[in-house]
């Protein structure tokens, strides 16, 4: 499918990967809709700091409203569906309004799609969905573990997307990015919270798990991944996964943060930024050969490339962020 020139709404897309897609299609000459979480403020997340928000249009609403979702889904060929609740530590908190978000958010856009005959839906998972490798690296056929009300939420959304294509032959493809990094990105994340700490000048960093081992995806191309499994037939049905597949540790990581820096720091465990024991995902490591295979699509940037270009715009915004305080 060709995607330039569509009508595509993007739900999330105030928010890190979903500001860098709406860009991406816009420069490619779709026709965007951004759906942005109704306020009475008019704010539009990363949106309002974009060269591209007075070429797209803004539809507001709540992801949890079914009118919202319909209304924001008539006259679209393609949505994709990143609008969800991610923080692992704030489910633990508040595991109800991860159902009403993320699982019945994914049903108010498949079922709005349904109605409206879209050309392709795009539903955004997660990584977290498989829970710590049983087996590396990890394929689609991995198993799902809801190792979090996080991760079961978007386990529920997923198979729900996946009962649309089966039960109504509609043209739905689940979309699984590995950990994304990148401008933009949430302090929660451990790349932005330890990059804030050292740039703000903190000599104690404080972090959680230190053993865990990700696959980190910059947010270019999980972007580009993204678009790939909207343009291909192939993906209609499927899950497909995004990621470098490429693992490091949370402790080889943040050394090499902060060599990359240059300044000398204490790492100390929060015991608050620590997950309970078994809800820890201990290793992911993303088999991606699925994707390379049915599109065009290879990751461009290395880890070191992607750190550089994120701690460089963290420098030039570090007052956008609260290093001292932890996000959950």
């Amino acid at each position: 499918m060709d995607i330039s020139r569509k009508r595509v709404l993007i739900t999330g897309s105030t928010g890190f990967i979903g500001s860098h897609l709406t860009e991406r299609l816009v420069d490619l000459g779709c026709e965007v809709t951004a759906f942005a979480k109704y306020n009475f403020q008019n704010e539009w997340g990363w949106l309002d700091h974009s060269d591209v928000k007075d070429k797209i249009d803004i539809f507001t609403g709540d992801i949890r409203d079914y009118d919202a979702v319909y209304q924001a889904t008539e006259n679209i060929d393609v949505v994709f569906h990143l609008a969800a609740l991610i923080g692992i530590p704030y489910s633990y908190k508040s595991p109800l309004a991860y159902i009403k978000t993320n699982v019945e958010g994914a049903y108010n856009v498949l079922q709005s799609s349904r109605k409206h005959d879209l050309d392709k839906i795009i539903i955004t998972s997660t990584s977290e969905t498989y829970g710590t490798a049983q087996y590396i690296p990890i394929d689609e056929d991995h198993p799902h573990v809801g190792q979090s009300p996080y991760s079961a939420s978007k386990i529920a959304a997923d198979q729900l997307a996946i009962s649309y294509n089966r039960s109504f032959d509609m043209p739905v493809s689940i979309a699984r990015p590995f950990n994304t990094y990148g401008p933009r990105q949430s302090a929660r994340a451990i790349i932005p919270t330890v990059i804030t700490q050292i740039l703000s000048g903190m000599k104690k960093i404080e972090l959680g798990n230190l053993h865990p081992t990700r696959d980190f995806t910059y947010v270019k191309d999980t972007v580009r991944g993204l678009i790939e499994i909207a343009k291909s037939e192939d993906t209609i049905g499927e899950v497909t996964n995004i990621g470098s597949n490429y693992e490091i540790s949370m402790r080889d990581l943040v050394d090499l943060i902060v060599d990359l820096i240059g300044r000398d720091v204490e790492i100390v465990t929060d015991e608050k930024r620590v997950r309970p024991e078994k809800s820890e995902v201990d290793r992911l490591y993303c088999d991606n050969s699925k994707l390379k295979e049915i599109t065009n699509w290879s990751p461009q940037y290395t880890l070191e490339n992607g750190l550089e270009e994120t701690i460089e715009w963290l420098e030039e915004n570090l007052d956008l962020y609260k290093p001292e305080i932890y996000n959950v």
